[in-house]
């Protein structure tokens, strides 16, 4: 199995090379980027390959990019409330913010994927863009360290950073409704993840929001992130009837 992984990475090279090009970065452990780059689609239909999908980076990554975004907006808006903070960071790190910049970076170019997702237009997925940005995030974290990371991270939202110039159009479910929960109720919102059904390379995702450990409203999507914002906007729509 390591040879064989040995052996795509060297097929995949000139492809790497390009990437890392882009992302400004060059990687000591290559193997990282084109983990990073590997759905679970792929390693499902190559069962000769070790399992080395992206999905343990995604989650790393969402949280080094969460802190990164988190640091530049305390510094570049020092007298925003915090719950203004919180909205302008949720607008850009949510599932079709990290997509558009994954587009920039033609992310979806460099994907291994299975051929039935490749030929369900996964390339160019939301869900399937905005994970592989976390994993790439999560492999430079790794390959890199903080520093390095969140002066990329930088680059790749500088430009966007404006949106917070009127919070009033954004539009974002969780962060609305934890405003709405901690104003009225002192607490925040927790998201629980209930089950996951379908086969490794099509998963649905159910995500449960609970309030004090009481469940308000379920949804289900392809991706972790978009159930979450869909169990949010049931969870407004049910607190705004039992007012």
């Amino acid at each position: 199995m390591i040879e064989l992984l040995q052996q795509l990475i060297t097929e995949q090279t000139p492809r790497l090379i390009e990437l890392q090009n882009i992302l400004g970065h060059k990687f000591n452990k290559t193997k990282l980027l084109l983990r990073a780059l590997t759905h679970r689609s792929f390693t499902y239909e190559h069962p000769e390959l070790p399992k080395n999908d992206n999905e343990t980076l995604e989650f790393l990554g969402d949280a080094v990019i969460d802190l990164a975004v988190g640091f530049m907006l305390f510094n570049h808006y020092p007298r925003r409330a915090e719950g203004d903070l919180t909205k302008i960071r949720s607008a850009l790190v949510q599932e079709s913010g990290l997509a558009l910049v994954a587009r920039r970076l033609n992310l979806g170019k460099y994907l291994l994927l299975g051929k039935g997702e490749d030929n369900s237009g996964g390339r160019q997925k939301d869900s399937l863009l905005s994970c592989t940005y976390e994993a790439v995030i999560g492999a430079i974290f790794v390959d890199a360290g903080y520093e390095k990371t969140a002066v990329i991270i930088h680059n790749h939202f500088a430009d966007r950073l404006e949106i917070g110039r009127d919070t009033g159009k954004i539009t974002d479910a969780k962060s609305s409704l934890q405003e709405l929960t901690q104003g009225e109720h002192g607490l925040t919102p927790a998201y629980v993840l209930e089950k996951s059904q379908g086969p490794d390379h099509d998963k649905t995702f159910t995500i449960a929001v609970e309030l004090n450990g009481k469940k308000i409203a379920a949804a289900s999507a392809k991706s972790k992130k978009a159930a979450e914002q869909k169990a949010a906007a049931l969870a407004l729509e049910h607190l705004a009837k039992h007012k």
